[in-house]
């Protein structure tokens, strides 16, 4: 299999699972007990927390074990908004914010809380004119991907940061898609609050983190006495283990960066010599290095991923499905694409492990499994959204 979809998920490295596999046969016990299997199990949960704030560059205090980032972004969202004063109850984030979050804000909506939309430039890039307008005294939290999931843009999450500050609102950052894709910092990143999830650097599923600046304030979500009380429930330390394992193994995340980069860029270029009537979103916008979000023609992105699926690339839509269909990407929708053409994106993300070799391996044939079906699109209606009934944003 080429596998052309780390923006989704990554496979653990066998670090990680051996790390795992020795927590779950000798570290068994519950870390809050007193005897020799709880110490034990304590130690290991100190060493993972130690471990996770030196190389994310935070405090070990600073360190809100979570089980991914969906639970660490309504963390932030709830607990930051649940610990501001009356007078600040408003929200502001982004229109391209992942589908769980953005629902999280939709709830907040409903039982009353201001929530107001950032929006995005064509290119996918943050309005940051328009977040300056937004931010009042009334604002408790801006919340911001550090970069899209299915673009791959960067936010400018610095720029947004001194905003935010200068208003006296805080700032959550989504970190999902950056940590382990470029070199990241808390310390010097401006935010008052970042999510991460393991399993997208290689980590295991069901486990990630909340990194909280030391001296904010949060209401915990769940009451209990763990995680200094900001996170009650016995802390799942094989995937702890296992995450800090999977930071360790990052290597030098900068060169990993540039081989990966120039990966894409060479997947770009032979991509557009094959198959011209190709556009690639925020081409020349800053990205991540591996993600790619194009559209071959007005070709439906289940036709080119099924061609793809011949070669034994594994990729992605931008298309949200359910049983009654399929609806336009949320993302490209808020960068003002057509829904003809947003239902024909498709989404590459590479890693450092993929090749030149598998680059050009697919290239050399993609085009002629797509060319019969590109001569049809000529003479075919333009694609419509399918009804699906009331919808949610799409997710990732």
């Amino acid at each position: 299999m080429i596998y052309w979809d780390h923006n989704a998920t990554t496979a653990p490295a066998p670090a990680v699972v051996q790390a795992m596999t020795q927590a779950l046969t000798t570290l068994w016990g519950n870390p809050s007990s007193p005897h020799a299997a709880g110490e034990a199990a304590k130690r290991a949960l100190v060493a993972a927390r130690a471990t996770t704030a030196d190389v994310l560059g935070c405090k070990p205090s600073e360190v809100v074990f979570t089980s991914g980032a969906t639970e660490a972004n309504h963390l932030a969202l709830r607990g930051l908004l649940g610990a501001a004063p009356p007078s600040r109850q408003r929200v502001l984030l982004s229109a391209v914010e992942h589908a769980g979050h953005l629902k999280m804000a939709r709830a907040l909506a409903e039982s009353g809380v201001a929530v107001d939309v950032i929006p995005v430039h064509p290119d996918g890039s943050l309005d940051l004119n328009a977040a300056a307008d937004l931010l009042g005294p009334d604002v408790a939290v801006v919340s911001l991907m550090a970069a899209n999931n299915e673009t791959g843009v960067l936010m400018p999450v610095c720029d947004l940061a001194e905003l935010s500050h200068r208003a006296g609102a805080l700032l959550h950052v989504d970190a999902t898609q950056l940590v382990g894709k470029l070199p990241f910092d808390f310390a010097t990143l401006g935010a008052d609050a970042v999510s991460l999830s393991a399993h997208k650097f290689h980590g295991p599923k069901g486990v990630g983190a909340l990194l909280l600046r030391q001296g904010v304030p949060l209401q915990a979500q769940t009451q209990g006495s763990q995680e200094r009380a900001r996170r009650g429930g016995t802390e799942n330390l094989p995937g702890i283990v296992g995450l800090a394992a999977a930071l360790t193994q990052l290597g030098d995340v900068a060169t990993q960066a540039q081989h990966t980069r120039a990966l894409r860029e060479a997947l770009e270029a032979r991509w557009l010599a094959a198959l011209p009537s190709t556009h690639i979103w925020a081409r020349h916008t800053p990205r991540l290095p591996g993600t790619t979000c194009l559209r071959v023609g007005t070709l439906q992105a289940e036709v080119v991923l099924q061609r793809l699926g011949r070669l034994g690339v594994a990729a992605a839509s931008g298309a949200a499905c359910s049983s009654g269909g399929s609806q336009p990407s949320h993302v490209l929708s808020a960068m003002g694409v057509p829904a003809e053409e947003a239902l024909a994106a498709v989404r590459l993300s590479l890693g450092p492990s993929n090749t030149l070799t598998e680059v050009e391996q697919v290239l050399n044939h993609l085009p002629e499994l797509l060319r019969s079906v590109l001569a049809d699109a000529d003479q075919a209606p333009p694609l419509t959204p399918q009804p699906a009934g009331a919808r949610l944003p799409a997710s990732a």
